[in-house]
C-alpha cells in the first residue's frame, strides 16, 4: 500500500513540488519515497511506500523494467503475483527477478505483455502510473472494483504561467494535487446536489472543476504533449453482472456454498500473504465473521482481530464479536469509542478525505484502523458481502413496496404523488412515501428513497448551473451532475433486487464504502484488504439465482449456509446494528454544538454563498428544538469544515 502521483509539462519548480505532493501523502507511505523523472523534466513520477511485500530497497519506487522501457508507480497489492512471475519465468520473458516484490512482477509483465493483457491476468488492488519512454505516453489504471483511488486533471492555465503546454497532474490524494504551487481550481458547484443527496461526491466528478476520478476498471492513456487524455474500460461490473445472469450457476444450493467457500478460501490465502503482520476488523455481521473465520481455518497461529465498540447499548456490536472471536479462538482486541474520541476525530477529516465525504462511519472506521495499526501493520475486512449477497434491508423492502405499488396505473399514481407531495409540507415521511408513489420503475423508486432533503438547502441556481463545468467533451459523456445511478437502465437484469445490488455497486461501494475504508486506514498507515472483491469472487457471485442469496426476508442465505459450518448459528442470528454511531446524541453537547453553530453561522453561510442559510436555520432549528435529526445536517457540517480550512472560490 502506498501513494503515487506526478505531472505532465508543470513550468515550475518541479522537485520541490513533487516532493511537496508526496509529502502530503506520507501517511499512506511512511517507510520510504521515491521520485523519477525524464532527461527533460517534462514527466515526473513520484511514490511513497508502505513497505508489505519485499521490505528490501529491492521494492522501491518508482521502478524500472529490465529493458529500461517502462517507469512505474503504483499503488496497491497483486495477490497472484507469484503465479504471473513463475509464468514469465518458464516462458523466458525475464532472465532473473532483482527481488521478490509484487511492483517488480507486475512492471515486467507489462513490458512482456502489455498493460491491457496484464490487467486482465492481475487479481488485486491497485492505481498505476506508467510511462512508456519509447512512445512518450503515460497510462494510468484503477482497479476493477475501486479499492484503491486516482485522481487527475489538467490545471488551468495560470498554474504554467500561460504557457501553450497544459499541466496534467495525478496522485493518489486530493491533498497533494492541492498542494501544488499555483493551484486555483474552483469549487465544482455542479457536484453540490449530488453529494448533498448521497454524502459524498460520485465518481467521475470531485469537489474541484477540473479534476477527476479515475474509475474503476477503467484506463487513462495521455501522450505527447499531454493535453488531451483518452479512456478505455478493461473490466466492467455490469457486463460482469449481464453475463453470469445469462449463464447462471445450475448446481444447488449448497454446491454453490460450497464452490464460494472454495473461492473465498483461496482469496482469503492469497490475501492473508505478507511480510508484515495481518489481522482482521470483525465485527458482529455475517461478512466479517465469514471472512474471519475462514482466515483462521487457514492459519496456524491465532489471527489477530479487532472490533470497536460504543458504550451506547442499541449501537453496540461488541460483546456478540468478542463472543464470535472466543469460539474461533482468535487474539481479540477491542476499543470502546465516545464523544470525545469523535470530539479528536471531527477536526481532521477533511483532511484524511481530501474533499467532503460524510458518511459518519468513518469515525469509528478510524478509531477502529487506528487500534489496529498498533498491532499490524495489514488487516482483511468483510466488504462487499451485502452488494454482492443481497444484503441491506432496503433491497428487500424496496422490491416489496414496488410490487404492490406498480399495480397501480401509472396515470394515476403519478399525479397522486404530486398531490401527496404538496400535502407533505415538512412531513419526512409522508414526503417519502409521495416520492415512492411516482416512481417509474424499482430503479427509479431506489432513487428516490435516497433523495432525501438536501437539494432545498443549497442556494437556488448553484446545483444546476452550467456555466464552467471545466469537463472534457471528449471523455465524459454525462452531463454535469448525472451518476452512474441517473443513467442506470431500468430492468437490465430479470430480478429487481439484481438491480439495486448493481447500482449500488457501481457507486456507493466504490465512491463511499471503499473510499471510507481505505481513506481512514491510510491515515494511520494500515493497509487493508478486501477478499470478498476478488475477481473470481465477484464473477462467481453475479452466477447466483437471487434465491441463493435472499429468500423470504433472509438475506446473504449463502454466506450463512458457509459461516454456520464454523460459527453456531445462534450467535449470529441476532438483530444487525451497523456500524454506525449516535450523532444526533453528540451533536447536542455543549463542545460538538458550539463546533457546529460555529459552521452554521448566517455570516459563514452568506460568505461563502452555497446554502440557502434561512433553509439550514430550520434544519438546525428542528433539530435542535423538535429532535428531528435529519443526515443533511452532517453533510452540511463536513462541507463546511473543508472549505473554512481552505475558503476555496465558487
Amino acid at each position: 500500500m502506498c501513494g503515487i502521483a506526478g505531472f505532465c509539462n508543470f513550468k515550475g519548480d518541479w522537485q520541490k513540488n513533487i516532493e511537496r505532493m508526496c509529502d502530503k501523502m506520507y501517511h499512506r507511505g511512511p517507510d520510504a519515497s521515491g521520485v523519477w523523472a525524464s532527461d527533460d523534466h517534462r514527466v515526473v513520477l513520484g511514490h511513497r511506500r508502505l513497505a508489505i511485500v519485499d521490505l528490501s530497497p529491492a521494492g522501491a519506487q518508482p521502478m524500472v523494467s529490465c529493458d529500461g522501457r517502462y517507469v512505474i508507480a503504483y499503488n496497491g497489492e497483486i495477490y497472484n503475483h507469484a503465479a504471473i512471475r513463475k509464468k514469465l519465468l518458464a516462458e523466458g520473458k525475464v532472465p532473473a527477478f532483482r527481488g521478490t516484490s509484487d511492483t517488480e512482477t507486475l512492471l515486467e509483465a507489462i513490458a512482456a505483455y502489455g498493460l491491457k493483457d496484464t490487467l486482465k491476468i492481475a487479481k488485486g488492488m491497485f492505481a498505476i502510473a506508467l510511462f512508456d519512454r519509447e512512445e512518450h505516453t503515460l497510462f494510468l489504471a484503477r482497479d476493477r472494483v475501486g479499492e484503491k483511488p486516482l485522481f487527475y486533471g489538467i490545471l488551468k492555465d495560470d498554474i504554467n504561467n500561460g504557457g501553450n503546454d497544459k499541466c496534467f497532474v495525478f496522485a493518489s490524494d486530493l491533498g497533494s494535487i492541492a498542494a501544488l504551487d499555483g493551484f486555483t481550481n474552483s469549487v465544482n458547484a455542479e457536484i453540490m446536489g449530488d453529494y448533498m443527496r448521497y454524502g459524498y461526491i460520485p465518481a467521475p466528478y470531485t469537489v474541484y472543476r477540473g479534476i477527476w476520478k479515475l474509475e474503476p476498471g477503467k484506463t487513462l492513456r495521455i501522450k505527447l504533449p499531454f493535453d488531451k487524455p483518452e479512456i478505455e474500460s478493461y473490466w466492467s461490473m455490469t457486463e460482469t453482472a449481464v453475463i453470469g445472469q445469462k449463464n447462471l450457476f445450475r448446481g444447488s444450493e449448497t454446491e454453490a456454498a460450497e464452490e464460494l467457500e472454495r473461492l473465498l478460501r483461496e482469496s482469503i490465502r492469497g490475501q492473508m500473504v505478507a511480510d508484515v503482520p495481518v489481522g482482521a476488523f470483525l465485527s458482529a455481521g455475517i461478512d466479517s465473521s465469514t471472512v474471519v473465520s475462514l482466515m483462521q481455518a487457514q492459519s496456524a497461529q491465532k489471527v489477530r482481530t479487532f472490533t470497536v465498540g460504543m458504550w451506547e447499548e442499541q449501537y453496540n456490536e461488541a460483546p456478540v464479536a468478542k463472543e464470535i472471536a472466543s469460539h474461533l479462538g482468535t487474539e481479540h482486541t477491542e476499543v470502546y469509542i465516545t464523544e470525545e474520541d469523535a470530539k479528536r476525530v471531527i477536526p481532521t477529516l477533511s483532511g484524511m478525505f481530501g474533499e467532503p465525504f460524510a458518511d459518519s462511519s468513518q469515525i469509528p472506521t478510524y478509531l477502529v484502523s487506528k487500534i489496529t495499526r498498533e498491532h499490524v501493520t495489514v488487516s482483511l475486512s468483510g466488504d462487499g458481502g451485502d452488494e454482492l449477497f443481497c444484503g441491506y434491508n432496503t433491497y428487500y423492502s424496496i422490491d416489496r413496496i414496488w410490487n404492490k405499488v406498480r399495480k397501480i396505473p401509472g396515470v394515476l399514481r403519478r399525479p397522486a404523488s404530486a398531490v401527496l407531495g404538496l400535502a407533505a409540507s415538512g412531513n419526512t415521511s409522508l414526503a417519502t412515501r409521495a416520492r415512492l408513489l411516482g416512481a417509474k420503475s424499482i430503479e427509479d423508486m431506489y432513487l428516490r428513497s435516497e433523495i432525501g432533503e438536501g437539494l432545498g438547502l443549497i442556494r437556488r441556481g448553484i446545483a444546476d448551473s452550467p456555466s464552467g463545468f471545466g469537463r472534457w467533451d471528449d471523455i465524459q459523456t454525462r452531463r454535469a451532475g448525472q451518476t452512474w445511478m441517473d443513467t442506470y437502465p431500468s430492468g437490465l437484469l430479470e430480478e429487481g433486487q439484481h438491480n439495486l445490488m448493481l447500482m449500488d455497486l457501481l457507486m456507493y461501494h466504490p465512491d463511499d464504502i471503499l473510499t471510507k475504508v481505505d481513506r481512514t486506514a491510510m491515515a494511520v498507515s494500515l493497509e487493508t484488504r478486501v477478499p470478498m472483491l476478488d475477481k473470481d469472487v465477484v464473477e462467481f457471485a453475479w452466477t447466483l439465482p437471487l434465491s441463493y442469496r435472499q429468500s423470504g426476508g433472509v438475506s446473504k442465505k449463502i454466506l450463512r449456509d458457509i459461516l454456520y459450518r464454523y460459527v453456531p448459528r445462534e450467535l449470529m442470528e441476532r438483530p444487525k446494528k451497523g456500524f454506525s454511531i449516535p450523532l444526533h446524541l453528540w451533536l447536542k453537547q455543549k463542545e460538538l454544538r458550539e463546533w457546529a453553530e460555529s459552521l452554521l453561522s448566517p455570516s459563514l453561510l452568506t460568505e461563502q454563498g452555497l446554502f440557502d442559510t434561512a433553509a439550514v436555520k430550520k434544519l438546525w432549528d428542528d433539530y435542535i428544538i423538535k429532535n428531528v435529526w435529519r443526515p443533511q445536517i452532517w453533510y452540511i457540517l463536513v462541507f463546511q469544515e473543508w472549505w473554512v480550512e481552505r475558503k476555496i472560490k465558487l
